[in-house]
């Protein structure tokens, strides 16, 4: 298994970019998010990927989950999404918000 230390940076920045565009795919999945009292991110060159922590055999993502489905179901169908792009590397999925409609929105966030 390769890990992130061997990777170059251009390679970290694409996983990162992959991850973070394949987890705001999911339907329970708001957003990106910052955990509950630190920051998780991919520090690269030039630039930060929020949300997304690329570490040694490991990522971490931190999610804004939509109101509706229990957060479990939400970190198992992140985590899903994930492993096809990372297989045998451990995915930890946090849940740093829940976002909440507001008036005149369904769930999902729309009218």
């Amino acid at each position: 298994m390769r890990r992130w230390v061997d990777l170059p940076p251009a390679e970290v920045a694409r996983l990162a970019d992959l991850i973070a565009g394949t987890v705001t795919a999911c339907p329970a999945v708001a957003g990106l998010a910052d955990a509950p009292g630190g920051q998780v991110a991919t520090y690269l060159p030039g630039r930060v990927v929020p949300g997304v922590a690329v570490r040694l055999g490991e990522i971490e993502v931190c999610v804004t989950a939509r109101l509706g489905l229990p957060l479990p179901e939400v970190a198992t169908q992140v985590r899903q999404a994930v492993m096809p792009l990372v297989p045998g590397w451990v995915i930890d999925v946090v849940i740093g918000a829940i976002a909440v409609p507001g008036p005149g929105q369904d769930r999902a966030g729309g009218p």
